[in-house]
């Protein structure tokens, strides 16, 4: 439920006021003095963020202090639905749109809660809905943000390719958008091999999730996320420690979901199209080897130098299938390298694109949005890395540098049509938890995306 409430003529929201942590001691001087005394008494220092409550003279709360310093953004008020007491509370400010629409969006977001196998008792502040903010967009917003971080968030014991495609289907649903699956040997006549050599050995059957969405005529839009369930690491298998948050390795599947629920939402004319291959990296005695040899969708042979390189195989075939409609924009995601962690961290989303022009603009929105990503290169001098003796690349490189970029320039063999092309390796994960950002599932770079498209296609 989104917690914010429409004014009715019986709301009596408590204010939070905004005092500028640059005008505080001139605010504090028109106080009365029993507010002054308060203000003293709890020895409140104005620090940009801080909130002091101020008491009435039944004892109850009066209003709520807020002191601003810097611009607004959707996170700057998101710690207050959990901090304050319960209740429903009002901001006493002048907002443009978009501010007024990220405050409500920032406050919802920091009411979510993963409580499927954990109950929570929390109980948090209403926030009236700000004037001028755009309900629908809000609304849209945290459904869209709250699917990516419910499925990251689920074990794989509950969320194989199998109840992802349930997932996906119950997205396309709501929108009355074509869907279809190709399951297990019928990858093979399909002509996904890659996808089915990576997931054959689980029990539960690899797939190719395919959404169609929106007028055939309008400009192409192509999303591919990246659906490993669970990653052991194969044959090359990983540590136990490795293995401890490979549930995550759908984060690049949950995030297309929740940007195509957006899309499909709001009613762009865009012609969308998802693919998802699922698959669960597991090891059995049909599983792929270190060294075997796949011929992929696009007919190029990939040596396999590591198994637990494996979503880069998944995601060639279904960036292969894409790219043979030359869409518009096409946009991978993928929770792919380590090497990226390395290079940005775990909160941005490292970028990589031969296209300025689309990468100006995501940085664009990527501000706007406060969705952090950070462009890589596609250094071609290191395409090397790559080669293979024995096929026309290899899955891992060599060397044991550049992790991240080789994985981009392997993903880039399979994209040549597609008149813009990006690719976001992410983390899908918050390891700490920030005002409106919880430790667990994240939706890594969905906002400014959505800007993105909606600039580029929107209605006018």
């Amino acid at each position: 439920m989104i917690p914010f409430v429409v004014a009715t003529s019986k709301t009596d929201p408590k204010p939070i006021i905004i005092v500028e942590e640059s005008n505080f001691d001139e605010w504090l001087t028109a106080q009365s003095d029993l507010h002054k005394s308060w203000i003293d008494s709890r020895g409140f220092e104005a620090i940009g963020g801080k909130t002091l409550l101020l008491p009435g003279a039944a004892g109850d709360i009066e209003a709520v202090i807020y002191v601003k310093d810097g611009d607004w953004n959707v996170w700057s008020l998101a710690d207050l639905p959990s901090t304050l007491p319960k209740g429903i509370y009002a901001v006493t400010a002048e907002f443009t749109e978009k501010e007024a629409t990220d405050i409500a969006i920032g406050w919802s977001l920091g009411t979510y809660s993963f409580d499927r196998y954990k109950k929570n008792d929390k109980k948090y502040a209403t926030l009236m809905l700000p004037k001028g903010a755009d309900k629908d967009m809000v609304a849209r917003t945290v459904k869209a943000v709250t699917l990516v971080r419910d499925l990251v968030n689920l074990p794989a014991g509950d969320l194989g390719p199998a109840a992802l495609e349930a997932a996906a289907s119950q997205v396309a649903g709501e929108f009355e958008a074509e869907q279809g699956n190709i399951v297990g040997e019928d990858l093979l006549t399909y002509h996904f091999p890659m996808v089915h050599a990576v997931g054959r050995a689980a029990a539960d059957a690899p797939r190719l999730i395919d959404i169609i969405w929106g007028d055939k005529d309008a400009p192409k839009v192509t999303l591919v996320g990246k659906g490993v369930c669970f990653d052991s690491g194969g044959l090359d298998i990983k540590s136990a420690a490795g293995m401890l948050m490979m549930k995550k390795d759908m984060g690049g599947a949950a995030t297309v979901l929740g940007l195509a629920h957006m899309i499909m939402d709001a009613n762009l004319p865009v012609r969308l199209r998802v693919l998802i291959p699922a698959v669960e990296n597991a090891i059995s005695g049909n599983a792929f080897h270190p060294g075997d040899i796949l011929t992929s969708r696009k007919g190029k042979t990939v040596e396999i130098g590591n198994t637990d390189a494996e979503g880069r195989l998944i995601l060639a075939d279904a960036l292969a299938a894409a790219d043979e409609e030359k869409p518009d924009l096409l946009i991978d995601v993928a929770t792919l390298t380590g090497a990226a962690r390395v290079a940005v961290g775990t909160e941005i989303a490292a970028t990589f694109t031969d296209d300025d022009a689309l990468f100006a603009d995501i940085a664009k929105h990527s501000e706007l949005e406060k969705d952090p990503v950070w462009r890589l290169p596609l250094w071609g001098e290191y395409r090397h890395l790559l080669d293979s003796k024995f096929a026309d690349i290899n899955n891992a490189g060599s060397g044991g540098y550049g992790g991240a970029i080789t994985a981009g320039l392997f993903l880039k063999e399979f994209v040549e049509k597609a008149k813009s092309w990006v690719h976001f390796d992410i983390m899908a994960y918050n390891v700490r938890s920030r005002p409106g950002r919880p430790v667990g599932g994240e939706a890594f770079t969905i906002r400014a995306l959505f800007a993105l498209i909606n600039e580029r296609y929107g209605k006018s």
